[in-house]
């Protein structure tokens, strides 16, 4: 211990930043030395699932020391410690914030953490903060003026106004999940963000709603300089109808993920066709098949019209990847025009279905593997 506590004060913060909050602030009681170095630390992280709390005639934890905790609230809820827990770090808290991370079960009542977003507005210091909850939170006013932020990572987060505020100027990652918006609201947030470089949007047309008339092109002019496009193959249903072709492009885009991606559903081809022709720099593609095709009403057992799409080159995509792939004939085309109009292509990774037997995977590696292929160098690993 003698050793750490002689290293600089920057060294023994980046130390204390390295553990959970709750750890952090134990470290008070390991000598006078040591009782205010956790009050320094950029990076704070809660978790109700991973606090420790004590049990009603047992021994307060060392937390409750070190905040000298009264004794009648021992028989606090759970959530009640946590909170008492985060105010008293907050209050405590000398430097800046950089880095805020609350997880727990939450809901529109729950005031405490409105408090505690205010307080972080008021610092005004935070630049990568992640709210991951559930049971759908309305964010307040004041997380509005976050102006700081360059990371968000929200999730069952409700977002029904956007206050007059200038934007978050700095944000270059927002990440969104099962989040609770309108169309119209969800622009405007993207439009706050002029930096943005990563999206991801893990939300479908049951949580975003308000279907009126903006577009998928609306959407793709959110997104000058994306780089990095995460999203849940559902979300076409928000933008209806789909056009053939975009008025602009992706051209900064190198990464696309999909996810839930049915491939007999009638729109979800053109969707995916339509953001593959609107990025001519992609460089990786990953896709997440939804097996169970029988959920929607709109779905064919067609090919993929391949011959549709003549114009389309991937010259820039060197990497495939597809999660549970099946043995629908849609998902066995699409791959062979990714192979076909790949020159570049370096790596595809197939992971099929759990439930295709043995004899059918051989059958689909063989066939994939004969089919004709731009890049003469493209390793293909089927199982």
């Amino acid at each position: 211990m003698d050793r750490i506590s002689k290293l600089p004060l920057g060294v023994i913060e980046n130390i204390l930043c390295l553990l959970p909050t709750q750890e952090a602030a134990r470290t008070s009681i390991l000598s006078r030395e040591w009782r205010y170095h956790w009050t320094e630390i950029s990076k704070l992280e809660f978790n109700e699932d991973a606090f420790e709390v004590s049990t009603y005639g047992a021994e307060p934890s060392v937390l409750e020391q070190t905040f000298d905790f009264p004794s009648h609230r021992k028989v606090m809820t759970r959530r009640c410690k946590l909170f008492y827990a985060i105010y008293q770090v907050v209050i405590m808290h000398q430097g800046p914030i950089h880095e805020f991370t609350l997880c727990m079960r939450a809901d529109g009542s729950c005031i405490e953490i409105d408090h505690i977003l205010i307080h972080l507005s008021r610092k005004n210091t935070v630049k990568i903060l992640k709210l991951d909850f559930i049971g759908k939170y309305k964010l307040p006013v004041s997380f509005f003026s976050l102006h700081q932020l360059t990371d968000l990572y929200l999730n069952d987060c409700a977002i029904d106004h956007q206050p007059s505020f200038n934007g978050f100027g700095g944000l270059t990652t927002l990440h969104l999940q099962e989040i609770h918006i309108c169309v119209k609201e969800l622009m405007r947030l993207l439009l706050s963000c002029p930096l943005l470089k990563r999206l991801a949007i893990l939300s479908d047309a049951g949580t975003i709603n308000g279907i009126g008339d903006i577009t998928i092109a609306d959407f793709i002019k959110c997104l000058p300089g994306i780089e990095y496009l995460s999203l849940s193959c559902l979300i076409f249903l928000c933008f209806p109808p789909l056009p053939k072709e975009l008025p602009t492009t992706m051209v900064h885009l190198k990464y696309l993920r999909m996810e839930w991606v049915w491939f007999r559903h009638k729109y979800v081809v053109p969707f995916l066709v339509l953001l593959i022709r609107s990025s001519p720099n992609l460089e990786k593609l990953k896709l997440e098949i939804f097996p169970d095709d029988d959920l929607f009403e709109e779905s064919e057992t067609g090919s993929f019209p391949r011959k549709d799409y003549p114009d389309i080159t991937l010259e820039h995509l060197t990497e495939l990847e597809i999660l549970q792939f099946g043995d629908a004939d849609n998902e066995m085309d699409f791959v062979k025009f990714i192979l076909a109009k790949s020159p570049t292509l370096k790596k595809v990774r197939i992971l099929l279905w759990d439930e295709i037997d043995e004899d059918e995977k051989l059958q689909i590696s063989k066939i994939l593997r004969s089919s004709p292929r731009a890049s003469p160098v493209v390793k293909l690993s089927v199982g």
